[in-house]
This record gives C-alpha cells, sequence and structure tokens, in this order.
C-alpha cells in the first residue's frame, strides 16, 4: 500500500469520526433545545420557592444548625448505637413476643369457651341495672350496712358454720312429711324411745339454749 493510499484511508477514518461527532453534536443539540422548556420551569420554580423562604430564612441560621450538628455528632452517633441494640434485642426478642402472643391468644379463646367473657358482660349489665335504680346517694347510706354484712360473711365463713349449713340444707330432703300423724301424750311418750328422736331433741335442746345470745 502506498502512501496515497494510506492518506486515503486516514481521511475516511477522520470524516467518519467528523461524522460521529457532527451527530453527537445534533443529538445534543436536540436534548438541550427539548430540555430548555422543562429547565426553564423548574429554574422558575425554584426561584419562586426561595423568594417565599427569603423572608424567613437567614444564613447565620444555617452557620448555627451546622455548628449544633457538628457538636452533636457524639450524641447522634451514641443515639444510633442505642437504635442498633434496640433493633437487635426486637429481633432477639421477637420469637419469644411471637409464643407469647400464640398463648395469649389459647388463653383467652380457653376463657371464651369457659363462659368467662360473657360472665362480666352479665356482672356488667346487673351493674347497670342496679345503677339505673339506686343512685349514688343510696349506696352512701346503704354502705354502713354493706360493711356490717361483709363482717358477718366473715363470721359465718367457718369450717364449722359451713358444715352445718350443709346439713340444714339436706335436712328437707330427709324429712318424709306425709307420714307425720297426729301424736297425743301416750304417743309422744312411746315415740321417745326412738334413740334419733332423742338424739334430735338434744340437738334441738342444745339450740336453744343457744338462742339466750340474743336476748
Amino acid at each position: 500500500m502506498n502512501n496515497e493510499d494510506l492518506i486515503l484511508e486516514k481521511l475516511s477514518a477522520i470524516e467518519a469520526e467528523l461524522a460521529e461527532a457532527r451527530a453527537s453534536r445534533l443529538e445534543m443539540q436536540e436534548l438541550k433545545h427539548d430540555l430548555s422548556p422543562l429547565m426553564k420551569s423548574a429554574f422558575r420554580n425554584v426561584l419562586r420557592e426561595l423568594g417565599q423562604v427569603d423572608q424567613g430564612f437567614e444564613l447565620e441560621d444555617a452557620f448555627v444548625l451546622l455548628r449544633r450538628f457538628l457538636r452533636n455528632m457524639k450524641n447522634m452517633a451514641s443515639m444510633l448505637d442505642q437504635m442498633e441494640n434496640v433493633i437487635e434485642l426486637v429481633h432477639t426478642m421477637e420469637p419469644l413476643l411471637k409464643t407469647g402472643v400464640h398463648n395469649t391468644i389459647r388463653y383467652l379463646g380457653t376463657l371464651e369457651q369457659r363462659g368467662v367473657f360473657r360472665t362480666y358482660a352479665a356482672m356488667l349489665e346487673m351493674r347497670a341495672k342496679v345503677s339505673a335504680r339506686y343512685t349514688p346517694e343510696d349506696f352512701e347510706q346503704m354502705s354502713d350496712a354493706f360493711v356490717e354484712m361483709i363482717g358477718l360473711l366473715k363470721k359465718l365463713a367457718t369450717p364449722e358454720f359451713m358444715a352445718l349449713l350443709g346439713k340444714l340444707t339436706d335436712l328437707p330432703a330427709a324429712m318424709e312429711l306425709g307420714k307425720a300423724q297426729p301424736l297425743g301424750l301416750m304417743g309422744l311418750v312411746s315415740a321417745l324411745r326412738d334413740p334419733d328422736l332423742r338424739e334430735g331433741l338434744g340437738v334441738g335442746l342444745q339450740m336453744a339454749k343457744s338462742l339466750k345470745t340474743l336476748k
């Protein structure tokens, strides 16, 4: 290949590069032409917003904020460390929290099946009815009586009294009132031969003797 061919080849390469550069320049001009209205509109919006901020903005405030930011870098780093610790704690406790929520839901379901919530609802309804019938002044008047009744219940809450109360409630079922007949003096004397009757009379006399405390 002679020198003329080399020169022509280089000229062809230069022309190709120039054509490519010209095409790129035209594309950039078209892009600039297309973006120019948008850039102008955005610039006008920025100027308008800055004009609204200008009344309440001072450069000294920016420096004050910057100084405070730099002074509190250590505090901010400590705060980030604390946040990392909290996040790590949450991740650690997440399985426990899920288990606790599951157990709580299951326990609440058990209470619902046992009717606890329905009982509470009925109690609230009863309290609403009582509140509708009696005023706070009525409860103030009855408060002393309530206190005395609570003290009486405390006295009655003994094993001996509860056992006696249980026996008294069973007494009507053991009585055969259909067999009751009138008794004369001789019949009464004859009935006294029954050991159960004599024991019952002894219990009645003991109870009658205790009634003197009511005097």
